[in-house]
């Protein structure tokens, strides 16, 4: 009989329990990130059921399936990046916030059912579709840099991309009202926001990353401008001809460009982090290269500079982006506790520095470095992203026949 009650007793716990837990329902949300006190950052998002839902950023299309759900709140995992959402789940609304814990960061959350990622308010009085030359931080010497525009508008609705010489800032969306610009992006990674006032020929602007970064841009009509050659940024210093390193891989194992699997071959090393964006560009661009191209004498190799602070953590993100993407090539653990390019110029001192991740270095057959591409640009920039490949496959094609 007392076994009896204490069966009756659990399941009634587990019953309440149940009855607790609520559940994303279908349908298009509105995501929004609180990046200043007067300031959020939406984004758009579609639940195909309580445990997967598809958040979009213009063309792409971020599938996530790492959803669970605890009494009132869900836990959804974004894909290959640490974030996290957590959030209670009430009347098809959710509260919460967005964790990245590594990096110590969280900002507030919430979300709703909507069609819409910004509200079209006013017809819009300006058609930005074109080219800007921009400088952000214009006022501050230290943080100053360039970058281009690349935006394309129909009607209030704008898509597009900032361009720099370290990797452009992916799939940015949204909408003109009057003269007032408005655009985001967010990936898991990068939650990035942008606004400001247009005229004819100027965008003057403030840009958000996430809730702990804000600085003013730049923008002027200039169908002209062209950014430094990504071929031209990062080289040896004078004395060397090739490059060196051993860092250990996943099973602790020592790995070098001196080991046989990479004598008399071509051999592209990419300096990354398994928390970059446009490195994941990079690395699913290179995994399909490199899945297509086995049978030939050529080889990969990723250098990761790691924020985790453990070995153990750094290689679970490591492990966590190669089954993602599919990466047979190795991955190596270059830096752990920092992403900081000057600790990474450390580590690898040949090189004038380290300005971006990714970099990609180019080696012959014979150990010698041909061409460093300092950073990334990605599907996002359209025309850019396909002359990079035209490039990159006709080099390589160069390095295999000699």
């Amino acid at each position: 009989m007392r076994q009896l009650l204490v069966i009756l007793i659990l399941f009634s716990v587990l019953s309440c329990q149940n009855n607790d837990t609520e559940f994303l329902t279908f349908g298009n949300y509105r995501g929004e990130l609180k990046v200043s006190d007067t300031q959020k950052l939406p984004f758009a998002f579609n639940v195909k059921d309580a445990n997967t839902l598809e958040i979009y950023n213009a063309d792409e299309v971020i599938t996530v399936d790492e959803i669970t759900y605890k009494n009132d709140s869900v836990y959804i995992k974004l894909p290959v990046f640490e974030g996290l959402l957590i959030a209670k789940i009430k009347d098809q609304t959710l509260n919460g916030r967005f964790v990245v814990q590594e990096k110590g960061r969280e900002q507030a959350f919430t979300a709703y059912k909507s069609q819409t990622r910004f509200d079209n308010t006013a017809k819009a009085e300006k058609n930005i579709t074109g080219e800007w030359e921009t400088v952000f931080s214009p006022n501050t010497e230290a943080d100053k840099y360039v970058a281009k525009g690349i935006f394309k508008q129909k009607e209030n609705k704008v898509t597009g991309t900032f361009l720099t010489e370290t990797g452009d800032y992916r799939y940015l969306e949204g909408v003109i009202n009057g003269d007032q610009l408005q655009l985001s992006t967010f990936d898991g990674a990068h939650a990035f926001l942008f606004t400001g006032t247009v005229t004819d020929s100027t965008i003057s602007g403030q840009f958000y990353s996430g809730n702990h970064w804000k600085e003013p841009f730049l923008a002027k009509r200039n169908a002209n401008y062209q950014l430094a050659s990504a071929n031209n940024l990062t080289y040896l210093k004078d004395g060397y001809d090739t490059l060196a390193f051993s860092f250990p891989d996943a099973d602790g194992k020592l790995v070098s460009l001196t080991d046989d699997r990479f004598k008399n071959k071509v051999v592209v090393v990419q300096i990354m982090g398994t928390w970059c964006p446009n490195c994941l560009d990079e690395s699913k661009f290179y995994t399909q290269y490199y899945n297509a191209n086995k049978d030939k004498d050529v080889q990969f190799v990723a250098l990761a500079f790691e924020y985790a602070n453990t070995e153990a953590k750094a290689f679970s993100f490591i492990n966590r982006l190669k089954d993602r993407l599919d990466i047979t090539y190795p991955i190596l653990l270059a830096q752990t506790g920092s992403t900081s390019k000057s600790e990474a110029n450390q580590k690898l001192p040949m090189l004038n520095h380290v300005l971006s991740y990714p970099t990609s270095i180019f080696i012959d057959k014979t150990g010698k470095v041909r061409k460093i591409h300092t950073g990334f640009n990605g599907p996002a920039t359209g025309e850019k992203y396909t002359e990079f490949k035209t490039e990159f496959n006709a080099f390589m094609a160069m390095l295999l026949a000699e």
